[in-house]
């Protein structure tokens, strides 16, 4: 009996979930299962109980660098530092970049909360073990940005030409976006909570107009995400 990898994914809101990327892992037999701290009763589990692997997502207005925090924030930077110093991947987008950012040795500048729908450029040409697109869409509902650590590999950079994907060591990768963004995630987090970004309307119609190409630039990131992570190589008789 073959036992495939299984990964650890946390969220932090009701709606945004891994959206186009469970389809990605199902397909390859990764499993997956959802930690809800938001929800009350939910504890964060130990770096023991993790798995092969740890996807922190984003977390819509929750930051990590001013007033509106992540209640959490403590606890998840310092799980995600013991994953790393286990050597266990980790993937964050949005605000998941920003804790893996901060459990690297980086760190995180306040800013407003935006939904922004832009390409991102590589910059890397051996990005995600050469699979990255030249460029890619990128649509990133999030408050603050990410400072990498020094010694990370920035692999992207976005409009702004900040870093919009980095990675660190060799299996960890940090996305300033949700690779696998769905149009509702957003519509969703508008409904979920009193606080929407700037102009969240037209970036709505952005975020639609752009789901085809997010699910087409989704199909390589992933390639090289899964062979990184070495997710696909977990595979062992029982």
């Amino acid at each position: 009996m073959d036992v495939f990898a299984h990964v650890t994914v946390i969220q932090h809101t009701s709606a945004e979930y891994l959206g186009l990327i469970e389809d990605h892992l199902e397909g390859r037999k990764i499993r997956f299962t959802y930690v809800r701290p938001f929800a009350g009763a939910v504890r964060l589990p130990d770096v023991g109980a993790i798995g092969d692997g740890l996807i922190v997502l984003g977390g819509g207005p929750w930051g990590a660098a001013g007033p509106r925090n992540l209640p959490s924030l403590v606890a998840e930077v310092e799980l995600t530092y013991a994953c790393l110093a286990r050597g266990i991947p980790v993937m964050g987008s949005g605000l998941g970049a920003h804790i893996l950012a901060l459990a690297a040795g980086g760190r995180v500048i306040e800013a407003p909360l935006v939904l922004r729908v832009e390409t991102a450029r590589r910059v890397d040409e051996q990005a995600l073990n050469g699979y990255l697109p030249a460029t890619y869409t990128n649509v990133c509902y999030v408050r603050d940005r990410f400072e990498p650590p020094h010694g990370a590999r920035v692999l992207a950079l976005g409009a702004d030409e900040q870093p919009a994907l980095f990675q660190i060591g060799d299996n960890s990768f940090g996305f300033s976006g949700h690779p696998g963004f769905k149009p509702a995630i957003a519509e969703d987090l508008v409904m979920e909570f009193d606080e929407s970004p700037a102009e969240a309307a037209q970036a709505l119609a952005a975020a639609r107009v752009a789901a085809r190409r997010v699910e087409a630039d989704l199909i390589p990131i992933m390639t090289g995400l899964v062979q990184l992570t070495g997710w696909m190589d977990r595979d062992r008789p029982d």
